[in-house]
């Protein structure tokens, strides 16, 4: 009974230690939290207690059976993001399969300056792209020169055609609509052997998309979504028109007619230093959390 008891835990941490999973690397928008210039008394807290701060928004999916492990988004903190990575997925043990871009704005990619030869002098880490966002690594300095000298390999990425990275992980770029002035932007769809995530950090709008964003969600295990601003009226002297995203307070609405666990599949992501969402025990986090959805947080783990 014993032995047939210790094969049954050591079973579940074999398994446990090669399915792949998502590790939650940052949160926050593209500047982070807090914000550079931001002395404002929402952002005062994180200034004063550095537990308090937010990493710019990243995932990492983690494949244990073929130690390999990838980074979806290059941030301005990647460096802390690549320790906690290290944490969990050890360098000596776990090999960077390749560094996954949504699109060209600078929580996204500029973290790629870290493979340079200033920095990590790193050799020919994939890096995935759409056509424009390749085009435009390859042709705007100092991106060009990390493709010159071979420290990143651009791949080709199309909308809506897979990439096997190993038989139980496949991903898949989703076009969304976004403000796209150096590149096309793009969500990602990815698969595990058991489970399916679903990761749109930025969108203009959920119905501007040609994609039904509720049918998505049905259609998956996680769905980590924009929730850039709580609300209109978050940015005092900004035409939040020229900045669209997804309100929080829109897509409770618009997902408020899920069932229960088509709610907790969906797991807000990418805040602004003005969201409340950011504070733990802020009324929004309530309010989300009551009725149903979940928050990212930072080292969160989602089996694949």
């Amino acid at each position: 009974m014993l032995c047939t008891l210790l094969l049954v835990i050591s079973a579940r941490m074999i398994f446990a230690d090669v399915s792949p999973y998502i590790y939650v690397l940052g949160i926050s928008q593209d500047a982070g939290y807090p914000q550079a210039g931001c002395y404002r008394a929402h952002c005062m807290p994180a200034w004063t207690e550095p537990a308090n701060k937010r990493l710019a928004t990243s995932l990492a999916v983690v494949d244990g059976q073929h130690r390999t492990k990838y980074l979806f988004e290059a941030t301005p903190d990647m460096p802390e993001q690549l320790f906690r990575l290290h944490s969990v997925a050890p360098d000596e043990t776990y090999a960077l399969g390749g560094v996954f871009l949504t699109h060209a704005h600078i929580g996204h990619y500029t973290g790629l300056m870290h493979f340079g030869r200033e920095a990590i002098g790193a050799q020919e880490v994939p890096v995935y792209a759409m056509p424009k966002m390749r085009k435009f690594l390859s042709s705007n300095g100092p991106w060009d020169q990390l493709v010159r000298l071979r420290n990143v390999l651009l791949q080709p990425l199309a909308a809506d055609e897979a990439i096997t990275l190993s038989p139980q992980l496949v991903v898949t770029p989703l076009l969304v609509p976004h403000r796209d002035e150096y590149s096309e932007t793009v969500a990602y769809l990815i698969r595990g052997p058991a489970k399916s995530a679903l990761f749109v950090p930025d969108i203009n709008k959920w119905e501007v998309w040609d994609k039904d964003i509720r049918e998505l969600v049905r259609r998956v295990d996680y769905a980590l979504l924009d929730a850039t601003f709580f609300a209109a009226g978050e940015i005092p002297g900004r035409n939040m028109e020229d900045i669209p995203h997804p309100f929080v307070d829109e897509s409770l609405k618009l997902f408020g007619d899920l069932d229960d666990a088509e709610k907790h599949r969906i797991i807000f992501i990418h805040f602004n230093h003005t969201n409340p969402l950011l504070i733990d025990g802020s009324a929004a986090q309530r309010k989300v959390q009551s009725l149903g959805f979940r928050i990212a947080t930072e080292g969160m783990r989602l089996e694949l």
